[in-house]
């Protein structure tokens, strides 16, 4: 199993920038997919997650309204658009993937992770 994570770099505050990550090895249609994210100095937190049967979708109060998690089948790939980008949100963004459906909000929840891409906003 991979996930590979890209999109990432270096944008002003108020930029956009589109994530991606590719999945192979398992089928997106039976597992939950989410986005986490570590600042420097800083615990892995989660970003936002997607149920993959019901497309519901849930996120961290610091980038509701501003991020939205997709995915598109036929490509086995999960997406991150974000908008409105603030300094807050430098980090290494991490996909993850997890055996149930079911959204996850903590870092235990999911079974398989990418290697990471790296987000800075500058101001």
């Amino acid at each position: 199993v991979q996930l590979q994570a890209s999109g990432g770099g270096l944008v002003q505050t108020g930029g956009s920038l589109r994530l991606s990550c590719t999945v192979s090895g398992l089928d997106l249609n039976s597992y939950g997919t989410g986005w986490f994210r570590q600042a420097p100095g800083k615990e892995r937190e989660f970003v936002a997650a997607m149920n993959w049967r019901t497309d519901n979708t849930y996120y961290a109060d610091s980038v509701k309204g501003r991020f939205t998690i997709s995915r598109d089948n036929a490509k086995n790939t999960v997406y991150l658009q974000m908008n409105s980008l603030k300094p807050e949100d430098t980090a290494v963004y991490y996909c993850a993937a997890r055996t149930s459906g079911r959204i996850g909000v903590r870092n235990s929840d999911y079974n398989y992770w990418g290697q990471g891409t790296l987000v800075t906003v500058s101001s």
